[in-house]
């Protein structure tokens, strides 16, 4: 199924993100966990993709299987990042064989190896090149991209990473998923100066529970999202008490997820992070609002 069919529904939807494991030794673990989220019956999964395309193979193994045995509409990441476009037909041509529909463009982010590396030489520089590939490929793909409420942490301003967006769009992506965010106002400002700027795609609001206080390090470093306030209060609160950050951190998930839905938010992705139990209380708090 084609997610733009669901996402330009008014029936309100709720997704899960999970990750493919990186080596084989824990490819049954991982798999097991996105089994168990599949169960819950979200609107659709997407899997991730590693670091220079280092777990491919999972990702479309893990694709495939929550898409056939349980019947779930599937979102595969595929990044180009230091990769030939060779090795990105390659991997198109594998998508398709593996019944996939519906692929997130991503550049990808750099391993701390490529930071310093001359770039010049690469076939793809933003994900903009990979939505063209796509297209060009005759492939027919639902294509998603990547957006940021606070800016990518490469551009100069939001101006100029809303000029991106607007070419990602024209290349041919028809929806976009943000990168996490703890102020929903952030998006609403966002969504308002996008569909200004003649962006009307749809735009998933993609939401992180932090259950445990070490997560947030390392969140905020890869989106550096504004914390509000109310947010520090929590950690602070409850940092050192795993059970409850766990419970706080899934009530503030659930609070932004119901925000947003209340101001005709129809799409919400939660990034579950292989966690079954998280998406399983996020979709149980919300039961009655969605109507399952």
């Amino acid at each position: 199924m084609k997610l733009i069919d669901i996402l330009k529904g008014k029936k309100l939807s709720l997704s899960f993100e999970v990750f493919p494991p990186k080596a084989s030794s824990s490819f049954d673990s991982v798999k097991t966990a996105t089994e168990e989220i599949a169960r819950l019956r979200p609107s659709f999964m997407s899997v991730t993709y590693g670091a220079g395309g280092g777990t491919s193979e999972y990702t479309l193994k893990i694709a495939r299987n929550i898409k056939e045995r349980y019947g779930v509409p599937t979102l595969a990441h595929l990044t180009c990042v230091s990769s030939t476009r060779e090795t990105v037909r390659e991997r198109i041509a594998q998508m398709k064989q593996a019944g996939i529909e519906n692929v997130m463009a991503l550049r990808g982010d750099l391993t701390p190896e490529m930071e310093g590396q001359d770039r010049s030489h690469w076939h793809y520089h933003h994900a903009v090149d990979l939505v063209r590939q796509l297209v060009e490929s005759g492939a027919d793909f639902c294509i998603g991209g990547a957006c940021y409420p606070e800016v990518h942490p490469e551009s100069a301003n939001q101006k100029e990473d809303i000029k991106y967006l607007q070419e990602k769009v024209a290349a041919g992506c028809q929806f976009l998923t943000t990168q996490m965010f703890f102020d929903n106002n952030l998006l609403y400002n966002f969504l308002y100066k996008i569909r200004e700027a003649g962006i009307t795609v749809p735009v998933i609001p993609g939401i992180m529970p932090i259950t445990n206080a070490n997560q947030i390090e390392r969140a905020l470093k890869l989106s550096g999202s504004y914390v509000p306030q109310r947010f520090k209060s929590l950690v602070d609160r409850f940092g050192d008490d795993p059970a409850a950050m766990k419970q706080a951190g899934i009530a503030y998930a659930t609070d932004q997820i119901i925000d947003l839905y209340a101001n005709g938010i129809t799409n919400v992705h939660v990034y579950s992070m292989n966690k079954p139990d998280v998406a399983e209380k996020i979709k149980s708090n919300l039961s009655d609002i969605l109507g399952k």
